[in-house]
């Protein structure tokens, strides 16, 4: 099996601008995160970024960086002007990293690749048990729901499964927090669903939930959906998020 990654790096951020650059440990974040991708075992590793400065900051630990345009209004579209300019076969494997999860195991991104290349779905992806009840009442901690062959059923910012006899309790204590799984945003595609994905019209579910991925499930597509083999760290979004890797981080090679 053979799978590439690549890291979408878009350098504005509302809440972290310059994102990609941020210095963890003397190097920037978008090497730290370069840096597990290349131990997950992939055929290679591609950095798209949207900026100068991170294209060039990129460019002094790896020559496989693009540069892709400014107007994308989602990492997936980022991704298929990738796939364009490589010229990826359709049924090549493409495991689509978040630039600010510098903490993300590469055991996982393998386990994504496998999981797709193992089935017949075009996309894959994670999922982690939910570890206490602040996580399954929080709308930011999207919540999924799947079949009995592991295909994603639907993804949610609200409590799903619905626990009835808990939660018309009222009492958030007596919710079974073992039932719920969080989603954790990482994907495999199969290159040529990439463009398909795009050619999908907008659904209702997405818009409402802000979840790209209900398109996929709106127009009766597959995602697989299997449990994270090794534990999930949160992201980077915040000042407060950089601080905690940085202290995690600093001094490691």
């Amino acid at each position: 099996m053979e799978f590439v990654v690549v890291i979408p790096a878009r350098y504005a951020s509302s809440r972290l601008p310059g994102k990609p650059l941020a210095d963890i440990g003397g190097k920037p974040m978008i090497q730290r995160v370069y840096k597990q991708a290349i131990q997950s075992g992939a055929a290679a590793v591609y950095i798209a970024t949207d900026h100068s400065a991170v294209f060039e900051a990129a460019q002094n630990f790896t020559d496989n960086v693009l540069m892709t345009r400014e107007d994308h209004q989602s990492g997936t579209e980022r991704l298929a002007e990738v796939v364009e300019q490589l010229g990826l076969n359709e049924q090549t494997l493409v495991v689509n990293v978040q630039g600010d999860e510098p903490l993300l195991e590469p055991d996982n991104i393998a386990q994504v690749a496998a999981l797709l290349h193992h089935s017949d779905a075009p996309m894959a992806t994670l999922c982690v048990d939910v570890e206490d009840v602040e996580e399954v009442l929080n709308p930011n901690a999207v919540k999924v729901v799947s079949d009995i062959q592991d295909n994603a059923l639907y993804f949610s910012r609200s409590s799903i499964p619905f626990q009835r006899n808990s939660m018309l309790t009222l009492d958030k204590n007596s919710i079974p927090v073992s039932h719920f799984k969080r989603h954790v945003g990482i994907y495999a595609y199969r290159a040529g669903f990439i463009q398909t994905y795009l050619s999908l019209s907008v659904s209702p579910l997405e818009v409402q939930e802000s979840l790209e991925q209900l398109r996929v499930l709106y127009h009766g597509y597959k995602i697989k959906v299997a449990k994270a083999v090794k534990p999930v760290h949160a992201g980077v979004d915040t000042p407060e998020d950089l601080a905690r890797v940085q202290e995690m981080l600093n001094g490691k090679v």
